[in-house]
């Protein structure tokens, strides 16, 4: 299987049509068609539904395309990495980041680094620690930025030099923003919008002093984002950290940390014995050295 035929199979999935497919690779329909039954047999699976107006996917051919999409991302991440040079370091620094304020810091690091070096890019994508490490595993991101915990053992790791707290989000009306603080009291009952990630965090299960799914969880999310779309049409209550919405005096939205205190450590991540890029070199360096001023 060559990465070639692999590029050719995104294009069709994107383009839903092999003649369509075929115009955008300035490939003839018939040589197109071949390479794609080629593939079909390499496998021993049916990876396309030939529709009369379209091209859709099998469930195998879902399966592939999202490998063929990982696999492309780092045959291209690999060659930018080989071009680059130390008289002109250029190539891009790949990071998956769960959502939290103290990306602060590695923003003053990407600001300070391309000062220095102007040609190095950054790719960040948001999400959360489960699948942040499974990405990291992959060789698609270079760092993980996550509040979850991981295993020491296969990682290695740089504190940051602020922790996070966790808190309720909810609507300036509702009757818990007359509180100061939330405990686990406050919670029985309340319509709860938590992330998906807290279901497995030792931490609150600890604070909570009670199986969690005795809470009413109406809803899980992934990006606070959409939590607080939730909690702004008065769905329920959201499971936060703090400073991620704006809950300034204009704002609809209130915050109440929990009571006890609930703080997190964010920690950068990395696999152990991982070679890296220049740029992803000069990165942690950087890192190492903001962390270090605090």
């Amino acid at each position: 299987m060559e990465i070639r035929v692999l590029k050719y199979f995104l294009a069709v999935t994107r383009e839903q049509s092999i003649l369509g497919a075929a115009k955008y690779l300035h490939l003839s329909q018939p040589t197109l068609s071949r390479q794609l039954k080629e593939l079909e047999e390499h496998f021993g699976k049916q990876l396309f539904i030939r529709g009369t107006k379209k091209i859709t996917l099998t469930e195998d051919g879902i399966l592939l395309k999202k490998r063929a999409e990982e696999i492309i991302n780092l045959v291209n991440k690999t060659e930018t990495e080989m071009n680059s040079s130390n008289n002109n370091i250029t190539g891009c620094v790949y990071l998956g980041t769960a959502e939290t304020e103290t990306i602060n810091i590695i923003a003053k690091c990407i600001k300070k680094l391309q000062n220095k070096f102007p040609n190095i890019q950054f790719n960040i994508s948001s999400d959360d620690g489960k699948d942040v490490m499974e990405n990291l595993d992959k060789g698609l991101i270079d760092f993980g930025i996550v509040v979850c915990p991981f295993d020491k053992n296969k990682y290695n790791y740089l504190t940051l030099p602020s922790k996070d707290t966790w808190g309720i989000l909810m609507r300036k009306d509702n009757p818990l923003a007359k509180l100061d603080f939330i405990t686990p009291n406050d919670l029985k009952n309340k319509p709860l919008i938590i992330s998906r990630q807290i279901k497995t965090n030792s931490e609150f299960s600890n604070w909570l002093k009670t199986d969690i799914n005795k809470l009413n969880i109406i809803s899980q999310y992934n990006l606070i984002y959409n939590a607080s779309i939730l909690v702004k049409n008065n769905i329920g209550y959201a499971l936060a950290l703090d400073k991620l919405i704006d809950t300034s005096p204009s704002s609809i939205f209130d915050f109440k940390p929990l009571y006890p205190k609930l703080d997190l450590e964010i920690n950068v991540i990395w696999k152990k014995y991982q070679v890296f890029s220049k740029p992803a070199e000069k990165f942690l360096n950087e890192l190492k050295k903001e962390i270090n001023k605090n």
